[in-house]
């Protein structure tokens, strides 16, 4: 397997954690690989005769997952089972100097092991748990198997990816999985900011309910139930080129701009002036747009869509990934090895799983956490209390990354320009007709709840002065601008470095701040296409599939992943921290296993539908009624036997995997036959009793009358509808936030130094603050 050596160790100023593993799934895996990779001590512990991951197809030469090693590099591993009295004793000894725990058992299965919250919290007070579970830490379900198909169909997810006439589909790879595993990282980021430590609970399904966040806002305002869309239908949609895929897209006011792109008279059109009209007419100019793009390679449109300020993007495999010149100048991944790093800014760690044979040691016992600063040790203070965050974030990547700080109590200022505020205050609801935009609309709501407003025009010396003074009393600042734009502004981490030495800086540009294409614009979509995530996703064989603008999911976990690496800087003290966070390489990064198999042997993975490898049959079946699904997915031979007994297919009892994959099409015709007589409630019903990992395909109105996501705060409805938490932690329940703020509402009060949750900040004397241009010009 061609794999770079591990670059780098440690973390910088901040201390080495002890981290215990004792996960199975992806998500836990994943968890710990960040840790791992960011350099601290992750210890694997595997059953005496190892993870059956290890062995998973596809393997290397050496027999090896590339799905192990993708998850599992930089990692120690111990064998040990702790069922046994000895695995027992060992798993004690481990967590006695542990500092963190990440534990993917339910709560069956923790009880057995005298694993379970409780339980740890009393024999370890100051242990921060991690549990990842398909429906949380306390839901008798969770001690069924989950996976990423089954929690984005239970989360709503899956519902809106795929064709509107076909089967829905799961994003490819383990999205949710990774998803889940940033949302847990974070938490385990917060818990380390609370005195006495803390239960991180995540489950899979809530964290692909809360990806899928949009939809549950469309169908409460308009009571219309969002459907998938796929690439073929809608505003922005996917045009075939002469060698694979290009995204099409672009926003209203750029329709001149993609006139001349195309160049046709047809595009010319007066009655396609305004953009209802061109939705409604597009049978008369889209035939023109397929004509041009045919005659034309897919960079080539690329290239041009973005010398016109088009955030178009070609659809990229891994072939192309590894050749891309962004990515290699990046050193991301190329045919000669590379990081494959989430971010770079910290130092991280790319090396070798670890073999079964290695035993780690326990090693000194586990040093005592540091409390919170400017906090006193009471179990109600916020974990990120005392954490002032400027937010120059806009639409999703940024903003919701703000959001979810100040959820866990970060003082988080909004900062927007009167003449140009974030453009998701005026955006419409999908659904409610292109009149009714708000002035005010719902989806701006669920990112900014909870922040403070303020208006800067940072064009102007007066603005950029007080976003210094700002910075100078700050611990941390996002944006996500298009690279460029805050050199020209002066508000680039090398200026503000010198105003505050200390200040977190975090930026979430699209393809990060270097490289050949750094300058490019894009939304969710040409992300989901550019970092290789469409060309995994999609029917068998056929197109590439994009998580659709109604999702956007690049933009989601960016977020996700932001607000974790702000709160790791924090609770590791790691300040005076620039973080590039490119956001086409964090969706790359989730292909990990495919891009080492892909530089290890050649092979270019294309769609395959919901099927995975390790899990046979693992698919979705029509049920009764209008567009009604079950998911149904089985890794054991004592699994598959009780869905054959359950449908009457005899003859497959005791048939090994291998029969079963080899015979997927009957398999997937009998189960077929099976659900389409029954309801998708009497089907789940059944499986269940039966002992078959299900889970049914929920739409936005299920997921909305389900009380489980009301339960665990997923959405919240007050002053109206909007997106809650995507994990919960057992000593600290976050407040309901405050509504966002309405365009400069705070600006007197800041402006006069009066910041809620901070001390007041002094006006600095002009001089404090050199220009950033030569010569002194700005």
């Amino acid at each position: 397997m061609n794999r770079p050596d591990g670059a780098g160790g440690g973390t910088a100023t901040g201390r080495v954690l002890r981290v215990v593993e004792l996960a199975d799934g992806v998500a836990g895996q994943v968890c710990g690989r960040l840790l791992a990779g960011l350099g601290h001590t992750v210890t694997k512990c595997e059953p005496p005769g190892g993870d059956p991951l290890r062995t998973r197809e596809p393997v290397d030469a050496n027999g090896l997952s590339y799905t192990f090693a993708a998850l599992n590099a930089d990692k120690r591993s111990v064998r040990l089972d702790p069922g046994a009295p000895e695995g027992r004793a060992r798993m004690a000894e481990l967590l006695a100097a542990a500092d963190v725990l990440i534990i993917d058992a339910g709560p069956r299965r923790a009880a057995e092991l005298d694993l379970s919250p409780a339980r740890l919290r009393a024999a370890h007070p100051r242990l921060v748990v991690v549990t990842i579970t398909p429906y949380g830490a306390t839901d008798p379900r969770s001690d069924a198997y989950g996976d990423s198909l089954l929690a984005e169909c239970y989360g709503g997810l899956a519902a809106m990816v795929g064709e509107p006439d076909r089967r829905p589909l799961s994003l490819g790879g383990e999205q949710t999985a990774h998803a889940a595993a940033f949302v847990a990282f974070y938490g385990a980021m917060l818990a380390l900011r609370r005195p006495d430590g803390d239960v991180v609970d995540v489950a899979l399904c809530d964290v692909a309910a809360y990806i899928d966040w949009k939809s549950d806002i469309v169908y409460t305002e308009t009571g219309q139930i969002p459907v998938r869309t796929g690439t073929s239908i809608g505003r922005w949609r996917t045009v075939e080129a002469a060698d694979g895929w290009v995204g099409f897209i672009f926003q209203p006011e750029q329709w001149d701009s993609v006139v001349t792109l195309v160049g046709d008279p047809a595009l010319e059109d007066p009655r396609l002036r305004g953009d209802k009209a061109r939705f409604e007419l597009v049978d008369l100019w889209w035939p023109a747009v397929e004509r041009w793009a045919a005659q034309r390679s897919k960079r080539e449109i690329y290239h041009a869509a973005q010398r016109l300020g088009l955030p178009f993007g070609y659809c990229a495999d891994l072939a192309d990934l590894a050749a891309d010149p962004q990515y290699q100048a990046r050193s991301f991944c190329s045919d000669g090895g590379g990081s494959l790093a989430p971010v770079v800014g910290l130092p991280w760690r790319f090396g070798p799983p670890p073999g079964l044979a290695d035993d780690a040691g326990t090693g000194a016992a586990r040093p005592v956490p540091r409390t919170m600063d400017g906090t006193s040790n009471g179990r109600e203070k916020a974990p990120l209390a005392g954490l002032v965050v400027l937010d120059l974030g806009t639409i999703t990547a940024g903003a919701a990354t703000g959001r979810l700080l100040a959820d866990y109590g970060a003082t988080v200022i909004k900062i927007e320009a009167m003449e140009r505020p974030d453009a998701f205050r005026v955006w419409p609801v999908p659904g409610a007709g292109d009149a009714e935009v708000m002035e005010e609309s719902p989806l701006f709501e669920s990112n900014n709840a909870g922040k403070l407003g303020i208006t800067l025009d940072l064009k102007t010396e007066a603005g950029r002065a007080e976003i210094r003074r700002l910075a100078a009393r700050s611990d941390a600042l996002i944006e996500n601008f298009t690279v460029g734009v805050t050199r020209r502004l002066g508000i680039d981490f090398p200026t503000l470095i010198e105003v505050n030495p200390r200040l977190i800086y975090l930026s979430l540009s699209s393809q990060g701040q270097s490289g050949p294409e750094s300058g490019t614009r894009s939304y969710g979509s040409s992300l989901d296409l550019l970092s290789g995530l469409a060309s995994v996703t999609g029917y068998a064989g056929e197109r590439p599939m994009w998580s659709s603008a109604d999702i956007n999911y690049p933009d989601q976990i960016v977020s996700l992943f932001g607000a974790g690496l702000i709160a790791y800087c924090a609770a590791q003290d790691l300040r005076g921290t620039y973080l590039d966070v490119s956001q086409r390489e964090l969706v790359s990064w989730t292909l990990a296993d495919r891009i080492i198999e892909h530089l290890d042997t050649g092979t270019v993975p294309g769609p395959s539908g919901n099927r995975r490898p390790g899990s046979t049959p693992h698919d979705v079946y029509r049920c009764d009624g209008d567009d009604q699904w079950i998911a149904v997915a089985c890794r054991t031979d004592t699994e598959r036997a009780a869905l054959a007994a359950l449908i009457g297919a005899d003859h497959m009892v005791g048939e090994p995997a291998s029969r079963w994959e080899e015979n997927h099409r009957e398999v997937d015709a009998a189960i077929s036959a099976w659900t389409r007589r029954r309801s998708k409630e009497e089907c789940v019903r059944e499986l269940t009793r039966a002992g078959v990992p299900s889970a049914p395909v929920q739409s936005a109105r299920e997921r909305a009358e389900d009380p489980h996501f009301r339960r665990r705060r997923v959405f919240l409805n007050e002053p109206r509808r909007q997106k809650g938490f995507p994990l919960r932690l057992f000593g600290y329940e976050p407040p309901q936030p405050s509504p966002a703020p309405r365009l400069g509402q705070h600006d007197a009060e800041i402006r006069n130094g009066r910041v809620p949750g901070t001390a007041d900040v002094p006006a600095p004397r002009a001089a404090e603050f050199p220009s950033p241009r030569p010569g002194g010009s700005t």
